[in-house]
């Protein structure tokens, strides 16, 4: 069977040629801007002035609710960046992700990266996400631009190759003379049209989930663990030990076999190493488990025949058993299968495969909405399409992108940087707040400039992390 990648692939091409053509037919259209060819229009201009008529006055109020998210979806931004550059600069998680902190989505970039915590990022799905930003953020432009009666010249398009960009030309003089406030909103309005996206194919996303998929097994994402105290090993490999320092004499796997009060475990020899070079008092290690031993993967499908689709039914099949009995388990996804025999071990005094289930932390805001997702779609559950199973995930997938960058969007736009609209949002802020101009300007400068150094800071940790 051809996969999808290949028909994309073609999509590709022919989008590519008709691309060409349509720029060379249209070159006296069109205007080069730095690497962009620009092509003006009048489409949608009709649409535009019809809805900031016939809505106007649901959109005058709505304007303070645009300032307050453009101010919102800053204040967020520059959080994130300063967070993620903390933990960028003192950790080695440069060395684990091996991808660029800075890199354009650009289609199959999950390919290119082996990227395998996500979904696939077809061509398909970029043309589509495109327009469905593009459209939206430009348009609330030119909305909110002829809610306040400044002329809208034109829409149209961006040209990258094959990649499209979309635009609203508001009268840049006309622009300049509005009041602030108004300025505000109009600037602010793309990013929250972002947002309204975003929440709009978040429900069509659970929805699609919720009527389209079952669950069909149980994912874990690691195996039992514990933490003990690396002065506490006094065996290594089966080799009694005086001392701890002695431990490097036995490391030659992948894996270590320690034992600790009479308790064995087994860690990753790469860890061990790691916390003896550095004075390191305690390390998690893997509890000698039946799981860890037969090597199990995620998600299980069934054990001795038997459906299990959530925690509680494992636990519940688990309490019908004891410790030493064999049970056959049967793992798998996308059609490919895979059965274990494994004797079930003891803990507590009942029976115990070895399997852990690690959540992600529930703090702040970010948190509440990863719990409220988990409420749809539990992340230790495995689901399988209830009807024609790939085009289910390609519609999901989509509609997943579509959520994921529309927010993406929303936020980076509002980075108080001179090529996104943050950036003179942040300007006429300053200039509001100080009644200086002079003194906005330089706040703006010296916002861009600072994020500037930031990011090819992260970019110098990047390289020497993972190149040199």
């Amino acid at each position: 069977m051809v996969s999808f990648m290949f028909y994309d692939l073609i999509f590709f091409l022919l989008f590519t040629l008709a691309t060409i053509v349509f720029l060379y037919k249209r070159k006296h259209n069109l205007k080069r801007q730095g690497l962009m060819y620009l092509y003006r229009t009048r489409i949608g201009l009709k649409i535009i002035d019809w809805t900031s008529e016939k809505f106007e006055k649901i959109l005058r109020p709505m304007q303070f609710l645009i300032v307050g998210c453009g101010y919102i979806l800053m204040g967020s931004m520059i959080w994130l960046l300063a967070k993620f550059t903390y933990i960028y600069s003192v950790s080695d998680i440069a060395k684990q992700i091996k991808i660029p902190p800075i890199l354009p989505l650009f289609p199959y970039a999950t390919d290119l990266f082996k990227l395998d915590f996500l979904p696939p990022f077809y061509f398909t799905y970029w043309i589509i996400i495109i327009a469905v930003i593009a459209i939206s953020h430009e348009f609330a432009h030119g909305i909110f631009a002829r809610l306040n009666k400044i002329k809208v010249h034109s829409t149209g398009f961006g040209f990258l190759g094959p990649f499209l960009a979309a635009f609203v030309e508001p009268d840049e003089k006309e622009m300049q003379k509005a009041k602030k406030f108004t300025q505000l909103s109009i600037l602010a309005a793309g990013t929250f049209a972002n947002i309204l996206m975003t929440i709009l194919f978040g429900g069509i996303m659970a929805l699609f989930f919720v009527v389209s998929f079952t669950p069909a097994g149980i994912n874990f994402n690691s195996y039992a663990e514990s933490v003990v105290p690396l002065a506490a090993i006094t065996v290594v490999e089966g080799m009694q030990i005086n001392n701890f320092n002695e431990i490097n004499n036995y490391l030659e796997n992948n894996m270590t076999e320690i034992g600790v009060e009479g308790i064995n475990y087994i860690v990753p020899t790469v860890s061990l190493e790691y916390a003896l070079e550095n004075n390191i008092e305690r390390i998690i290690v893997f509890d000698d488990a039946p799981a860890f031993r037969a090597n199990l993967k995620s998600p299980i499908l069934e054990i001795d025949g038997e459906k299990i689709v959530s925690h509680s039914e494992l636990s519940n099949f688990l309490d019908t058993t004891l410790p030493g009995d064999i049970v056959n388990i049967k793992t798998g996804e996308n059609g490919e299968t895979n059965e274990y025999e494994i004797e079930l071990s003891e803990r507590n005094g009942k029976s115990f495969i070895g399997i852990g289930f690690k959540s992600p932390s529930n703090k702040g805001v970010s948190g509440y909405l990863t719990k409220q997702l988990y409420k749809i779609k539990d992340p230790f559950v495995h689901y399988v399409p209830s009807w024609n199973g790939n085009f289910a995930w390609f519609i999901y997938n989509l509609l997943w992108w579509i959520v994921l960058i529309n927010l993406s969007v929303a936020l980076v736009n509002m980075l108080p940087v001179g090529i996104f609209d943050g950036g003179r949002f942040f300007y006429l802020t300053i200039w509001g707040l100080t009644g200086s101009e002079k003194l906005g300007r330089k706040a703006f400068s010296l916002a861009t400039w600072s994020i500037i150094f930031i990011l090819i800071w992260l970019m110098i940790v990047w390289t020497f992390a993972v190149i040199i």
